[in-house]
């Protein structure tokens, strides 16, 4: 096999290949990439076994049909070190030759037909939510979804379909983060995502997309990527307890004002008491040290009475960040119990900070 391209197509292809590499072992098939040639087009693959990604490009030129593998990260590290020119990659004797004019590099290669196979969409049910919806509110959660929870289900996002919305929920134990997409359904499902599936989703897919499922896949297509991860087998607990049936109180809060007050606190520390009288709300910094942090900030909250509540302030600043309006709202009932901050659609719950 042969094919050449510039340098700049073919390092773009192996950046967005590296997540799916096997890291750990070297000597793994799945620490290699494998390229393959269809009907002129050139086919490049990368996989765990547990996520993988599949590239189709015509932007690399063909000189000889074939296939081969190669190690994913010595292959981008010797292609970063080149120069913005035509590379050629060819292979001879099982061994990869990488060519540009004077500099030559060698790269030991696995029997390409070893390769692990990917999933076919083939047979499988499609998945009919606006795709686009499903990103950017996949995005909004992903902040709270676990990373290392002993309880599997939990390092992943809850996909729940229903017959009149969609729920996307991430929880990491201390908050709860929710999104809801509207829509008609035909069927009812629930599909949890591992947060690093998530993760690569938002940055491959930026426009429509056709999804698929099976008890154990997630596949996700469009025109130039195949991409999909093995789904997490477990139960997801029961979201829906969990928020507050009723609240004693709500307020509207401004964004902006909200993420200076709270970010000045953090130069001192992360956990924040937040202190709401009628017209005005307090932060203070809740620190173990003689070091403190204290600000005001002028808000008609409608409270007759002082209210106390402590808080992670990564838990706020994450919700914040993913709401589009210049305002949002905190329900509240009393300070030991969960409080919900939302947006529309968007919601999370924190669990407060107590004493």
């Amino acid at each position: 096999m042969k094919i050449k391209a510039n340098k700049q197509i073919i390092e773009s292809i192996l950046i967005n290949l590296q997540p799916f590499l096997e890291k750990k072992d070297a000597s793994q098939i799945t620490s290699h990439i494998l390229f393959e040639t269809s009907n002129n087009k050139c086919i490049i693959k990368a996989t765990d076994s547990e996520i993988g990604l599949k590239i189709v490009t015509d932007n690399i030129t063909i000189e000889a049909e074939g296939s081969f593998t190669a190690n994913g990260k010595k292959l981008l590290d010797i292609v970063r070190i080149l120069k913005d020119d035509e590379i050629i990659l060819e292979v001879l004797d099982n061994t990869l030759i990488v060519k540009q004019k004077n500099s030559k590099f060698k790269l030991p290669t696995f029997d390409a037909s070893s390769y692990p196979s990917f999933p076919s969409i083939e047979d499988k049910p499609q998945i009919s939510l606006d795709s686009l919806s499903l990103i950017q509110n996949l995005k909004k959660i992903s902040p709270a979804i676990d990373t290392n929870n002993p309880k599997f289900e939990l390092n992943g996002a809850l996909i729940n379909i229903k017959h009149d919305t969609t729920d996307l929920v991430g929880t990491d134990t201390r908050r709860l983060a929710i999104a809801s997409i509207p829509g008609n359904n035909s069927e009812e499902l629930s599909l949890i995502v591992p947060k690093k599936a998530i993760i690569e989703i938002q940055k491959l897919f930026l426009d429509q997309i056709n999804i698929y499922f099976d008890e154990t896949n997630l596949i996700i297509t469009n025109e130039n990527y195949f991409f999909y991860t093995r789904l997490i087998n477990g139960k997801f607990p029961d979201y829906q307890r969990i928020i507050p049936t009723s609240t004693k109180h709500q307020i509207t809060l401004p964004k902006k004002e909200m993420i200076d007050a709270i970010k000045m606190i953090t130069t001192i520390s992360q956990e924040i008491k937040m202190i709401l009288l009628s017209d005005t709300i307090i932060f203070e910094s809740l620190s173990a040290d003689n070091v403190e942090a204290k600000t005001e900030l002028e808000v008609s909250t409608g409270l007759s009475d002082k209210f106390e509540i402590s808080f992670n302030s990564k838990y706020f600043l994450d919700f914040i960040s993913q709401t589009n309006k210049n305002e949002f709202i905190i329900e509240f009932n009393e300070p030991s119990l969960p409080f919900i901050i939302k947006d529309d659609n968007f919601i999370t719950i924190i669990m407060p900070i107590v004493a």
